[in-house]
């Protein structure tokens, strides 16, 4: 099951992923909080997640092509380094009182525009360090790096706001010490390899190049729209959770770590049982499987009668997110030639800049009709996504059935 993590340099890797993917689900929620309590709406959440997609979205084809043209260990060490400077600025902000919702939004841009090139050359770095034969099983254990964050990240972010000592400034100065360690941490790893002639052409060419591959193969294309599409749909639900916790079930807002736990423990689960299914011809069809347990799980959070079961619903969510999730990287990279894994996988990772821009109208929308019935709408998107990807899926031949057999 965890066979890659045989190999020592993807070990490293792996560790120091973890370190940063705790700094991501950490910000997810104090940014979240932090904007909260500055101005006490969904779309002040919705706002600073809005900026933080936008500088995903605007740059991430050219993080993919960078990633493709660069040593892609030092375009992950810059962006963690400048991830690092950003937390730290704004904890001072925080610190001084001088925080305000523009100066969060600003700082939230910031954060996405060097996942745009953290996310690519990540993952092309373990397309470098694991031999092809073990690829999709790295794949699937990277993302458990992700999904256990999710556990971790809630849990020390829930800690560090709620303890006197500490609060959103120190939150943010943790999340600074984690990406510099993670940044460090790089310093084990050999050198990464460039192909031959990789800057002979334009970076706009190679961008161009990139969407013109992913467009040629109709597998790919269609995995690469179902993700981005149901992370595009559903994965603003995070959005609206200070707001669940507060507005619906008399929270306080800083207690939307709980909802987080939930959803991170269920994806932590998922991620661990799928990994077995990297390099499976059924592959495709767990991953669809994963994909509407989101959705059924959106909707009865939005449904839950009590606190109670709204966690439930979660982690339930966070099964399926977390399954769906962990698979992508598997079923994508497989079916992508290596000189083309960076761009391939920029436009994947597109969705989470989608999801970003998403959580603005999504925020817009639970002030209006309220969160649960915002809540609602997303699952029930998500899982008419998911029917009709996977029946276009199954008549391409990339989702079998389990009696099928590939050719």
């Amino acid at each position: 099951m965890f066979s890659a993590l045989r190999i020592r340099d993807f070990r490293v890797l792996w560790l120091g992923t973890l370190l940063s993917f705790v700094a991501f689900f950490m910000a997810m929620i104090v940014q979240g909080v932090v904007a909260f309590q500055i101005a006490g709406t969904n779309s002040a959440v919705g706002t600073v997640v809005f900026a933080q997609g936008l500088g995903m979205g605007v740059l991430g084809p050219f993080g993919g092509a960078f990633a493709d043209r660069w040593p892609k260990r030092r375009v992950v060490a810059c962006g963690q380094i400048t991830a690092a400077a950003v937390f730290v600025t704004t904890a001072a902000l925080i610190y001084t009182e001088n925080i305000t919702i523009p100066l969060l939004t600003l700082s939230a841009f910031l954060i996405g525009v060097t996942l745009a090139f953290l996310g690519p050359a990540r993952q092309g770095l373990v397309v470098e360090l694991v031999p092809s034969e073990r690829r999709g099983n790295a794949m699937a254990i990277n993302t458990v790096a992700n999904t256990g964050s999710r556990v971790f990240g809630p849990v020390v972010a829930g800690f560090l706001l709620g303890w006197e000592f500490s609060g959103a400034v120190g939150a943010y100065l943790v999340m600074a010490l984690f990406y510099t360690g993670s940044a460090l941490s790089l310093l084990l790893l050999p050198p990464s390899r460039v192909r031959p002639g990789a800057r002979a052409s334009h970076v706009l060419a190679d961008v161009a190049d990139g969407f013109r591959y992913v467009w040629g193969y109709p597998r790919l294309r269609l995995l690469v729209f179902f993700f981005a599409l149901v992370i595009f749909s559903g994965f603003p639900h995070v959005t609206v959770l200070p707001g669940l916790a507060e507005n619906v079930f008399h929270r306080s807002a800083d207690q939307v770590s709980e909802l987080f736990l939930a959803s991170a423990v269920g994806a932590l689960v998922a991620s661990v049982w799928v990994v077995r299914f990297g390099d499976s011809v059924h592959a495709d069809l767990v991953y669809a499987c994963m994909a509407a347990i989101f959705g059924v799980g959106l909707l009865g959070v939005g449904w839950a009668p009590s606190y109670p079961w709204v966690l439930l619903g979660m982690f339930g969510v966070g099964v399926g997110s977390g399954g769906f999730q962990s698979l992508n990287g598997a079923v994508i990279a497989r079916e992508t030639e290596p000189h083309y894994i960076g761009r391939v996988m920029s436009l994947a990772l597109l969705a989470f800049a989608g999801f970003g821009v998403m959580a603005l109208p999504y925020g817009i929308l639970a002030d209006r009709i309220g969160e649960r019935l915002t809540l609602v709408v997303m699952g029930s998107i998500v899982f008419v996504l998911t029917l009709f990807f996977s029946t276009l899926l199954i008549r391409e031949g990339a989702i079998r059935l389990p009696r099928g057999r590939r050719s």
